[in-house]
């Protein structure tokens, strides 16, 4: 058992969450949102994320439902799928540590277009359009750098979509 000493110097000095901010700043800088802005800048837009663990089974969103944020898993696995007549649901997509998801969302409140749920314990951050509406009013640049991301990502989807598409007609 720990002293009232040992517990209240162990405090002062522990650096394990300072260690841990570090360790979510190095994450998040590595995802393509956030690649384009310095750790300062990450740092900003960290606070404005939350993070939440998911359950196995548990879903991030269902279809249909109106998008509302970004999420980008930090540990575990999601699993992306849409409806099958004929049974359960066609699992499309697999996504891991650094991937993330619903992007859209942070464009406007259109409908999800598939179902994501947690295929083993997940941990993962999301952030909310209107956490970053707000945010554009606080940090314009910061913002801006991260819609400038979006659009390339998005513009390269619709190329690789567009392809695949080009190839399906060819065959």
């Amino acid at each position: 058992m720990f002293s009232d000493l040992e517990v209240f110097w162990g405090n002062i000095f522990n650096n394990k969450d300072r260690q841990k901010k570090k360790t979510e700043i190095e994450f998040l800088r590595d995802i393509p949102f956030f690649s384009n802005l310095s750790k300062k800048q990450v740092i900003q837009v960290e606070q404005i994320l939350h993070k939440r663990f998911y359950s196995e089974g548990e879903c991030f969103f269902e279809l249909n439902q109106p998008g509302a944020a970004l999420f980008i898993v930090e540990s575990g696995k999601v699993g992306i799928e849409i409806p099958n007549t004929e049974g359960p649901p066609i699992l499309v997509a697999e996504l891991n540590t650094g991937d993330f998801l619903g992007e859209l969302a942070l464009l406007d409140n259109s409908p999800r277009s598939a179902t994501a749920r947690a295929l083993e314990p997940t941990m993962a951050f999301s952030l909310f359009r209107s956490d970053l509406q707000q945010f554009i009013e606080v940090e314009p640049e910061i913002s801006s750098l991260i819609f400038q991301s979006l659009s390339l990502f998005v513009g390269e989807r619709l190329k690789k979509t567009t392809q695949l598409l080009k190839n399906c007609r060819e065959k």
